[in-house]
């Protein structure tokens, strides 16, 4: 299976390193000297890292080949993608790859359908959860554990426990504040820093 770790942005200094927007949450693994990438497009790869380093809380890779920064700069807005097995699961109990969550049944704690989930969609400071209604519409849920409490793979399903307003506007209170950012992990999963990005992996 493959899936998208990383985005390629600009070069940095003169000797052939970039800057790598990360999509996983395993950049060690994924994005560590030795790994080979195959890219989109894909007539740019395949890549192997040669190192990578932390500058002012950006990751930096250089690739093998990459010499300077007419040839880093080329590759800005590639997606670089990892091979994985599909069978493959992180360590930590609390993160999921995107494979493995997309398809699933949404539910209320009751029991009451809500869609399917098709798509975990990565932002800088939170995940999403785009989960297509029975009608075609669609509804992103903030991957965080107020909201989704319970992932069951064997059961097949996501059972979240979103505030009012959140899956139906007209339910919701315009009184009520909401504080479901404060928590938002960066990775695929309930708790902060967690999962897998699919894009990524």
């Amino acid at each position: 299976m493959q899936l998208v770790v990383g985005r390629i942005g600009r070069a940095h200094g003169i000797r052939g390193d970039v800057s790598v927007e990360v999509r996983t949450d395993e950049p060690e693994l994924r994005l560590g000297p030795g790994a080979v990438l195959l890219t989109d497009p894909a007539a740019t790869g395949p890549l192997t890292v040669e190192s990578g380093r932390v500058h002012s809380g950006r990751l930096l890779l250089r690739f093998a080949g990459v010499k300077d920064r007419t040839a880093a700069e080329a590759l800005r807005g590639t997606m670089l993608i990892a091979e994985v097995d599909p069978d493959e699961a992180p360590e930590d109990p609390d993160e999921y790859y995107d494979h493995q969550l997309i398809g699933l049944d949404v539910v209320l704690a009751d029991g009451t359908p809500v869609g399917e989930l098709t798509e975990v969609v990565h932002l800088p400071y939170q995940d999403l959860l785009t989960v297509e209604r029975p009608d075609g519409t669609e509804v992103l849920i903030p991957f965080v554990e107020q909201i989704v409490p319970t992932i069951d793979l064997d059961e097949q399903r996501v059972v979240i426990t979103p505030p009012p307003g959140l899956i139906d506007p007209v339910d919701a209170d315009p009184g009520a504040g909401s504080d479901t950012g404060s928590d938002a992990g960066s990775g695929s999963g309930p708790a902060a820093g967690s999962g897998e990005n699919g894009g990524g992996a």
